[in-house]
């Protein structure tokens, strides 16, 4: 959008010296898949969780609609890369509510 609005064609080489002068926006922060969670799990228990390792910009356990049970995973968001690789490094495979979590970064959803 930058620069449509000063009538500069977003050409391969502009995207360059953009992305070289104001950073590519990229892996500035990273969004984690966090399974087999409990169903007694909360937005709260991945939240205090993940802030043992830094910064936690948003924690959401994914909820069915007809019911307030977890589905059983959810998503932690870090705008520190870094610090969200160290979380995944030291939280897979450990327990939150009683179960041990499978963490790892998210990956697109097909569509």
């Amino acid at each position: 959008m930058f620069p449509r609005v000063l009538g500069i064609p977003w050409t391969a080489e502009f995207r360059g010296w953009f992305n070289r002068r104001f950073g590519s926006g990229e892996h500035q922060h990273v969004k984690i898949y966090v399974g087999n969670l409990s169903f007694k799990a909360r937005d709260n228990d991945l939240r205090a969780a993940f802030e043992a390792y830094g910064v936690v910009s948003s924690a959401e356990v994914v909820m069915e609609r007809d019911s307030d049970r977890s589905r059983g995973f959810g998503f932690v968001e870090m705008p520190n890369a870094a610090e969200g690789q160290a979380a995944i490094a030291a939280l897979d495979g450990k327990e939150i509510c009683g179960r041990p979590i499978r963490a790892n970064e998210s990956q697109p959803r097909p569509r």
